[in-house]
């Protein structure tokens, strides 16, 4: 069937972009990467893998956020709790904007730019192939992102309530785990600080 459509059912793609940056100095996501910003590398990216559904969940830097990605086909909701939720707010408020339809969902990160199609695609060529309830992209024995997490489990990260955080989700759910090996180390490569930046940047 087709990458992302068809007899499969449809894969959704979160990409968390709602931190403030505070150990960058500076927005990170409106960094430039190339000719283009972070995160609309990042967007590019994923639609380029053949993800079709993309929701943007914002924070700090909403408007400016917004503004950089609203020439591509994503949506976007904003994290009216993003001082103070952490990371897991905001994979809440995308779990619960998700499409009826979407019957699982790759989790990304708005801060990983180095991230490649063949690695998304991967993961989603994983996914219908064993529709494994719970797949992590692998880099010598160290889990990157983005994972993917079909909707029987939504609950259980749901459910989840601070200091808890997607980590203890998975850890939790360690025997569910199916590993994709990648064979490159952009999946465990985000950038927090400047010099992640400079020594990454094209």
């Amino acid at each position: 069937c087709s990458p992302i459509y068809g007899a499969c059912g449809m894969i959704s793609a979160l990409i968390l972009a709602a931190g403030q940056s505070k150990r960058m100095g500076q927005p990170k996501m409106l960094l430039p990467w190339g000719k283009l910003t972070v995160i609309e590398h990042v967007v590019a990216t994923f639609l380029n893998a053949g993800v079709e559904d993309i929701l943007v969940i914002t924070g700090g830097a909403r408007e400016h956020i917004e503004k950089a990605i609203n020439r591509y086909p994503v949506r976007k909701v904003h994290n009216r709790d993003y001082g103070t939720g952490e990371m897991l707010s905001s994979l809440q408020y995308g779990l619960r904007a998700m499409p009826d339809q979407t019957q699982a969902t790759l989790i990304g990160l708005g801060d990983q730019p180095q991230i490649q199609e063949g690695s998304i695609r991967l993961i989603c060529e994983a996914y219908q192939e064993t529709k494994s309830l719970l797949l992590v992209p692998s880099f010598r024995m160290k889990r990157g992102h983005p994972w993917l997490v079909a909707r029987p489990l939504w609950s259980e990260i749901l459910a989840l309530k601070p200091p808890e955080t997607s980590r203890d989700f998975l850890n939790q759910n360690a025997g569910k785990i199916r590993y994709v090996n990648v064979d490159n180390p952009s999946i465990l490569t985000d950038l927090d600080t400047p010099e992640d930046y400079q020594n990454s940047h094209p």
